[in-house]
């Protein structure tokens, strides 16, 4: 591949802090993502991910009909294992994923321990544009009072996502991402409501 494992990996890392630290903020990876030469099954994005965040000390779950292609191509890029889902470190599911898969892949996932609530699932979920869907507003660590974004399928995986983090710090943290290489992320610490307001983004580039 043209990416620098390095140096481009580091950038994609930078910003996958730089969405997380502010929740519902748009983070683009169409740089890093034009430079892949990989072929798969997936969103350019979500290989970009899964080259960041896994390594042989940890583990993944492929949700999608495609899992076995996908799970062998991600483990001869990043050497990580794929395991049963409620193992998994690191769950992706992809956009051919039925609504019952998403819903079945977070609330499986696991959430870690009062003694190591690190020990908990991150999910990276393929969406066709992460800007279109149901309006929500966020609110929490990172967030200026409140923030409003629109993701897609909010009703496949809203409620269960709530209820997987009502005790925190026990929880799951979600990133999007979409066609078009751009990043959102849900930490755990954010609070998720319905609503039906204006959208306002911000970018990082």
């Amino acid at each position: 591949m043209n990416l620098d494992v390095v140096h481009d990996i580091q950038t994609v890392y930078r910003k996958l802090v730089a969405a997380t630290s502010r929740p519902g903020t748009l983070v683009v990876l169409e740089r890093e993502a034009k430079m892949l030469d990989v072929q798969m099954e997936c969103l350019s994005s979500t290989i970009l991910l899964a080259l960041t965040v896994l390594d042989p000390e940890v583990t993944f779950k492929i949700i999608s009909k495609e899992e076995e292609i996908v799970s062998r191509m991600i483990n001869q890029l990043t050497y990580s294992k794929a395991v049963d889902l409620s193992e998994a470190d690191f769950i992706f599911i992809l956009q051919d994923a039925s609504n019952e898969q998403r819903k079945d892949a977070i609330n499986k996932a696991k959430v870690g321990n009062l003694l190591n609530p690190h020990e908990s699932a991150m999910i990276i979920l393929e969406v066709s544009d992460v800007t279109k869907g149901d309006s929500m507003i966020l609110s929490g660590p990172g967030i200026h009072q409140e923030s409003f974004i629109c993701l897609p399928n909010v009703s496949t995986w809203m409620s269960v996502r709530n209820e997987k983090n009502i005790e925190f710090p026990l929880g799951i943290d979600m990133y999007f991402v979409d066609e078009q290489d751009r990043l959102i992320a849900l930490p755990r610490t954010t609070q998720i409501k319905e609503n039906g307001g204006e959208i306002k983004w911000d970018m990082l580039q």
